[in-house]
């Protein structure tokens, strides 16, 4: 698509967003008592964003103007923020982290695969060279522990090499040479047969004996090509189509890249802001030297004194250039003065009124309170940062003509404007500095006062050294401090304590770091679960699609790795700095349910599995809002665990059920594609779906490599697939039982979320039947 097309697709989503913001302003701020009615309000503007979301991150991606993928990366960042916002309102409100709002899509007219969240693309993109940097020193670091072997190439010498290349060249040109001399022999085929036909005049026969043999070749050919290209891929000469299709989208993707490259490297070239400052720092400097002078003496004309210069913390000369008259500045900061004394003074009298009051009354009970007024949405940290967004689009973007940029190269007017406020802030520290020491040299010469900075400036060390008396706890305590992150990351990865992630992308599966330090908080997430269901590559997926490192914290991993209680924190320590410093980060605990367990077996007893269980909560209180490390548990026996330490640790808890009917009928169809076997109508996917009922996707997976082995795909042209093979071996593994799920059902109805939706849903439960019970009565009455 042209660049045309995506500068469309922005606008459209743009003017949603418009639309959407307008919406939120008007239904959010007014509280509603119908819980139905605010669910649907909140899957409508989730499903609305989630579109604006897709739209901005498609544009975002393919265009290749710098200045307008910053302005929508601004967006992108507020829109990806709000739905996160709503989600966990959503999750609050319903109690539950799964959600079913069929009917609003079928009014839309939408499918499901129009709300599913793409990871973006720029999450890779931008950190590119540094993630395929890493990933070398990785496998270089792998290689040498002997924990990874390099596949052998085998080294071509330089006669062999050149051998090769005369071999093609003699081939190609024996090729064209062919070719050439059977153009010239048709052309003189076609002139005997156009003078014989001359000679003798058409015949009905001769023509329909043509058009038989061109379209018996035409067939023909078609077969050859079909039969010639199958036998390319089962070489492996050539890639399946949809393989092709993604290469050729790999290749545009590609393209796209570099052009983004050539238009970024133009924009470097231009030093626009070196040249500002040569052009127009004179003038600034000058203007705004006149302008504070000009300042001082009216003020020393109207109160009879000169005033005292602003602070950094009160805006320097911005607060004395703003649009006031002197007599107002001088008012202000005489005022700004008395209210700093002032506020020292009432603070102990706050402090002895609250004590008194907490010591007389007893806190009140909100919750009657809040179901009187009803539901009203929490205020949202992304709403100015997409209002900003929108509104700088509308400024410089919305009727600004396209046509004409052909090299999508920046535009430099809209550069100046950004680099004309930075040179006049570098500027104004500067005249800052100067006009604060003319000040005092007018003070001085003219009413003789002497300044109050010696005094100011004790002060200030005094409360320099009392804020940095902090208590550093122990995690965040650097017990490394000689040494670097390198020789940290080398350590970790030879103790296997830092492996690499499997490639597996969301897609196989059936942050921004604004986003990040304002989106709600979470530190840990434990996925629970059957095995075979694919918790373990949901943990490979994200540290793919996220360029995340991997750490694995197993209790079998880690067993005989740092012992005693230094050690481990040593440990847990060096795991922190490094997953912080080449953050993002993904912390994995699996079968963590044995860190916590009630009791531990005697198998286990050499492996410790319980000694990172006192220590978790100080790691997890360590990780801040703009830390991107998360911690990800994986357990299949959850309820083996200690129920109040597990959930304190793991703040998010999602349950992963076994697939249901649809979800197996694409697994069948994706996993048989995938390793390489052939669908025909001798294989019923439908009957294999309803049959692999209770069965996980590993067990999917399980079955289907061990009947698609090399020799069966060899097979595959003479013997088609049938459905009785698939049967026989998915018979030999054993399915996750009712009893199982059930367990896991009544476990997690013991969590806090459980445990919230289960009074949620008594609650319901009794208010309907009060009202039952009052039309019954009103029916005897009557």
């Amino acid at each position: 698509m042209s660049q045309a097309t995506y500068n469309k697709m922005w606008t459209d989503a743009q003017k949603d967003l418009d639309i959407q913001l307008r919406r939120e302003r008007e239904e959010f701020l007014q509280p509603e008592k119908d819980r139905v009615k605010v669910f649907k309000m909140l899957a409508a503007s989730y499903i609305k964003y989630m579109q604006i979301f897709r739209n901005l991150e498609t544009a975002h991606d393919q265009l290749v103007h710098w200045q307008k993928r910053t302005v929508i990366r601004q967006v992108l960042d507020g829109v990806i923020g709000r739905i996160l916002e709503i989600k966990k309102e959503m999750v609050e409100l319903e109690n539950s982290e799964f959600h079913y709002i069929d009917n609003i899509l079928e009014d839309l007219k939408l499918l499901p695969e129009d709300i599913e969240v793409p990871v973006p693309r720029y999450f890779i993109k931008e950190k590119l060279e540094v993630l395929q940097q890493r990933e070398k020193i990785l496998d270089q670091i792998l290689f040498n522990a002997g924990l990874q072997t390099q596949k052998c190439v085998k080294a071509m010498t330089f006669e062999e090499a050149i051998k090769m290349i005369q071999v093609a060249e003699r081939a190609r040109q024996g090729r064209h040479r062919a070719a050439f001399m059977k153009q010239i022999y048709l052309e003189e085929k076609r002139e005997r047969q156009t003078k014989l036909q001359v000679q003798m005049g058409p015949n009905p026969d001769d023509a329909a004996t043509c058009i038989q043999k061109v379209w018996r070749g035409y067939i023909q050919r078609k077969k050859t090509d079909k039969m010639r290209e199958e036998e390319m891929i089962f070489l492996g000469m050539s890639l399946p189509p949809h393989l092709k299709a993604m290469s050729i989208s790999q290749m545009h993707t590609g393209q796209m890249n570099a052009l983004q490259g050539e238009v970024q490297e133009r924009h470097k070239e231009v030093f626009i802001k070196d040249k500002l400052r040569e052009t127009e720092g004179l003038d600034i400097k000058e203007t705004l030297q006149d302008q504070i002078g000009q300042c001082f003496i009216e003020c020393r004309h109207i109160i009879g004194k000169f005033p005292d210069y602003p602070t950094e913390e009160a805006g320097g000369s911005m607060a004395i250039l703003s649009q006031k008259t002197p007599e107002q500045v001088a008012a202000e900061l005489a005022a700004k003065k008395e209210i700093s004394l002032q506020k020292k003074a009432q603070k102990k009298k706050k402090e002895k009124e609250g004590k008194e009051k907490i010591k007389g009354k007893k806190p009140q009970k909100t919750g009657k309170k809040e179901e009187e007024e009803g539901w009203k949405m929490a205020p949202s940290n992304f709403l100015s940062i997409m209002e900003e967004g929108n509104s700088q689009y509308k400024a410089a973007w919305q009727n600004r003509d396209k046509g004409c940029d052909f090299l999508q190269d920046h535009d430099p007017e809209l550069i100046k404007e950004e680099k004309r406020e930075e040179v006049e802030e570098e500027i104004r520290v500067q005249v800052d500095e100067l006009m604060q020491q003319k000040l005092e040299n007018l003070k001085l010469a003219v009413d003789g006062e002497k300044s109050d900075k010696q005094k100011k400036g004790r002060k200030s060390e005094k409360k320099k050294k009392t804020t940095m008396r902090k208590k550093i706890s122990e995690m965040e305590e650097d017990l490394t401090p000689d040494r670097t992150i390198d020789s940290l990351y080398r350590e970790l990865v030879e103790e296997g304590l830092l492996i690499k992630a499997k490639t597996v992308n969301l897609s196989d599966y059936v942050g921004s770091q604004t986003v990040h330090e304002k989106a709600p908080l979470v530190k840990a997430l434990l996925l629970a679960g059957p095995t075979g269901v694919g918790k373990k590559m949901l943990v490979h997926a994200i540290c793919t699609e996220t360029g995340a490192n991997l750490f694995n914290l197993s209790a079998s991993n880690i067993a005989g790795k740092y012992p005693g209680k230094n050690g481990l924190q040593m440990m847990l320590h060096m795991v922190l700095k490094v997953a912080k410093q080449l953050q993002p980060s993904v912390v994995w605990i699996g079968d963590t349910e044995k860190i916590f367990s009630k009791a531990v077996p005697k198998a286990e007893e050499e492996m410790n599995p319980k000694r990172l269980e006192k220590i978790l909560p100080k790691f997890l209180k360590a990780l801040k809002a703009q830390d991107r490390v998360l911690l990800v548990g994986t357990t299949n026996r959850p309820f083996d665990a200690n129920l109040k330490p597990f959930c304190k640790v793991y703040q998010k808890i999602i349950l992963i059920p076994r697939p249901d009917y649809a979800s197996r009928f694409v697994l069948w169809k994706h996993i048989i594609l995938q390793n390489g076997g052939a669908i025909t109508n001798l294989l019923n996917i439908s009957c294999l779906a309803k049959v692999s009922d209770g069965f996980t996707q590993g067990h999917i997976i399980q079955a289907v490599q061990a009947v698609l082995s090399e020799l069966r795909l060899l097979q595959m042209t003479r013997k088609p697939l049938r459905t009785a093979e698939f049967m026989t071996s998915l018979a030999r593994q054993d399915p996750v039982y009712r009893e199982e799920e059930e367990i896991l059902k009544a476990w997690y109805a013991k969590t806090q979320l459980g445990k919230v939706r289960i009074r949620a849903l008594a609650d319901s439960e009794k208010a309907g039947k009060g009202k039952t019970k009052e039309g019954n009565k009103g029916k005897k009455k009557n």
